[in-house]
């Protein structure tokens, strides 16, 4: 048997990919008025962002303990280790930290402080190592490099989702006076939404972000996901300027955000997820 990986439905992996490294995911949850809706399991109406009354809600302790069981059953006691969105932005990790208790040290949770495929990114790097016959601190360990090599920027077209959201972390001390802004926002060394860059227009901030990752990324090789919300157009637009630029990059691919993520960014916004390799 080998060490399963678990992650959340944050971490835009499609189910082919899952099922490929052998990934279980465990559903975050879309609530609008009395109606719990399963990310990747229910439907999910595509303009959920637009809806004022839609919220969200992280993984359970109970559904992360009763995925964790499974997958450990499955690992045939060779171990889980979980990769959850960012601590900074959903209650997922802390839960599934609690979740993991019951389990000792057969179940390890990592933070990736990221979100969308930051997350699928660092659960693709447990799995490949666990694919590849390591043992559960090695498998943690591939997790937890992975972490460190990510990246994430992100322009939204409006403020107001971030606002009601409260995610906007330490960028909130200019949101009072800042609303013509299309700010360049990134994800910091802990997770947390922060302001990188002050700017006027979307074009100009999409713009930026694009010299952001091509100043990241450099000469090294990098996988990059282009996330968009009601925004193909402008993510193709953005993901083509990157091909461009950096030739070097082994995968680029471009999906929508997923619900959570949109309900708290919001329609048009586009963000980019960035892993430079070892």
């Amino acid at each position: 048997m080998s060490v399963v990986v678990v992650t959340d439905s944050s971490s835009r992996l499609a189910p082919d990919e899952c099922k490929q490294w052998n990934i279980r995911q465990v559903p975050l949850h879309v609530l609008v008025d009395l109606i719990d809706l399963r990310d990747g399991i229910d439907e999910v109406p595509y303009d959920i962002h637009a809806v004022p009354r839609a919220t969200t809600a992280g993984a359970s302790p109970a559904d992360l303990a009763e995925t964790y069981q499974h997958a450990l059953r499955d690992s045939g006691g060779d171990g889980v280790v979980a990769v959850h969105l960012s601590a900074a932005l959903s209650s997922s990790y802390s839960s599934a930290v609690q979740a993991a208790r019951e389990f000792g040290s057969a179940v390890r949770v990592v933070n990736s402080r990221s979100a969308a495929m930051g997350v699928g990114f660092v659960a693709l790097a447990a799995a490949h190592a666990a694919a590849a016959g390591a043992d559960v601190d090695s498998v943690e360990a591939a997790a937890r490099s992975a972490v460190e090599r990510n990246h994430a920027f992100i322009v939204v077209h409006r403020l107001d989702n971030l606002r009601r959201s409260g995610r906007i972390g330490t960028a909130a001390s200019w949101l009072g006076t800042a609303l013509s802004l299309k700010p360049l926002l990134r994800l910091d060394v802990d997770g947390r939404l922060v302001l990188d860059q002050r700017i006027r227009t979307i074009g100009k901030a999409h713009a930026a972000m694009i010299d952001r990752v091509v100043e990241l990324v450099g000469e090294r090789r990098a996988s990059i996901a282009v996330h968009h919300v009601d925004n193909h157009d402008g993510a193709d637009q953005v993901g083509a300027a990157l091909t461009d630029r950096l030739p070097q990059v082994e995968s680029l691919s471009v999906c929508d955000m997923g619900p959570v993520l949109s309900i708290h960014v919001g329609a048009g916004a586009i963000g980019v997820v960035v892993q430079t390799a070892e």
